[in-house]
């Protein structure tokens, strides 16, 4: 398998657009009607929808869907003690990193007698969606429930799909476990995302769901949002994405390996290179052959890369300004000096700076969170934090002297917009004497 490489300078501006396109967007209107039905089939339905929708999606016959606590226990005798050992080193990470996250409270008087504050409180109820699909995602887990945890929120329901016999990943129960999340269902796919919208008989409806996903997750997620008797969500996170911008003194072993960490995720993920050095391009299209025949994911990698580029460039700013527009859910700048051009990053979901940041740290345990707005959705979504778990609420007080302060300015502008039943009640306390 060969990464193309293409001359930025000398291709038309729809040349362009097209090699920029992501590759799971391209049968949209068809995802869209398949994860409409299946959202209406379990919103009518609930268990039931889910038992057929999991026996046909995963193959596996599910009766009780909820995760027992003898279950956990099980799946922990079953991880090595270096394995438990990782996992507790990523939480502590992730988790110290998060708890900087949380927000201080706000109490402002604007003016005497006029306090007004800004607080806030954990989201009620809420989901996490942990994919497994071709490969288990522990790190998703803690990624996902320590920020809930954090946050405080009352209910966190997890869901992971089953494997064929029916058991969810060990270490995908684990991980979640450890980090602070007891309510764990064996669901998958945009059913999972439907089950904790709406609620089934065993899955408890939610007020927000998190999580990253496929293009049915990713798609389910959209739709259930836009319904008010859904949920809300994160950000649209869906197949995983990686572009580097390296210059003549990079790595080509380092950054091949960067592109096919991410290419093996799946077939529908996207990896791009761009670089100012025609013979790093060459290097690099090289190394990625020769190290995709090691790899035991090589045939899902190959695919991958059967949609990703290389692009040669003019110069590091022209990258910048590629980047920017493709808005990539991870940065690798792989170029000397590389804090020197954040200022000019503008849309990225999270960046790695230098040679010795892989991209692989941050999905499990530098202490970011790797559930990332992909699509190009980082041109207006934030990777997830203990925000996203929060929501705020404003508070004003206000003493005699403070709604004296301020009556006439109220009034004045509630006569501007004719509401003069907004302007009676600053009047009608003024008026009296208490």
């Amino acid at each position: 398998m060969r990464i193309p490489v293409h001359t930025w300078s000398t291709l038309p501006d729809a040349e362009r657009d097209a090699l920029l396109r992501r590759p799971a967007l391209a049968d949209n209107a068809a995802i869209r009607r398949g994860t409409a039905a299946i959202l209406e089939a379990v919103r009518a339905n609930g268990d039931a929808a889910l038992r057929e929708l999991t026996r046909r999606y995963d193959g596996a016959d599910i009766d009780a869907f909820r995760v027992t606590p003898e279950e956990i226990e099980v799946a922990e005798a079953s991880l090595t003690s270096a394995q438990l050992a990782a996992i507790d080193l990523a939480i502590r990470n992730v988790r110290s990193f998060h708890e900087a996250q949380l927000p201080a409270a706000t109490r402002v008087e604007t003016m005497p007698g006029v306090l007004c504050e800004r607080i806030s409180h954990p989201i009620d109820a809420v989901g996490l969606y942990v994919p497994a699909g071709t490969a288990p995602l522990p790190s998703a887990a803690i990624m996902l429930a320590v920020p809930a945890t954090i946050a405080g929120c009352p209910s966190s329901v997890l869901c992971t799909p089953p494997r064929a016999d029916g058991t969810a990943d060990p270490a995908v129960l684990v991980a979640a476990t450890r980090a602070g999340v007891n309510d764990i269902f064996r669901a998958g796919g945009a059913q999972a995302i439907a089950a904790m919208a709406y609620g089934t008989e065993s899955i408890p409806k939610v007020c927000k769901i998190f999580g990253p996903g496929n293009a049915w997750v990713t798609c389910a997620k959209t739709l259930v949002s836009s319904d008010p008797a859904g949920a809300a969500i994160d950000m649209p996170a869906g197949p995983s994405e990686v572009l580097v911008i390296a210059d003549e003194g990079a790595s080509a072993e380092f950054v091949a390996a960067d592109l096919l960490s991410q290419a093996e995720h799946g077939p529908d993920s996207q990896v791009v290179l761009l670089t100012t050095s025609a013979r790093l391009a060459t290097e690099v299209a090289a190394e990625v052959r020769a190290q995709l025949a090691s790899l035991a994911r090589s045939a899902i990698a190959a695919a991958a890369l059967g949609h990703s580029r290389i692009l040669l460039v003019d110069a590091i700013e022209d990258a910048v300004s590629i980047s920017n527009q493709y808005a990539p859910e991870h940065l690798i700048l792989q170029v000397a000096n590389p804090r020197d051009l954040l200022p000019g990053i503008r849309n990225a979901g999270s960046i790695f700076l230098g040679q010795w940041t892989p991209e692989s740290v941050g999905d499990y345990c530098s202490g970011t969170n790797h559930v990332l707005p992909t699509y190009g959705f980082a041109q207006t979504y934030s990777g997830l934090g203990v925000d996203q778990f929060l929501r705020q609420m404003t508070v004003q007080e206000l003493t005699r002297e403070g709604l004296e302060n301020l009556g006439a300015a109220v009034v004045t502008l509630a006569e501007l917009e004719g509401l003069d039943a907004h302007a009676a009640a600053v009047t009608r306390r003024l008026e009296t004497d208490s």
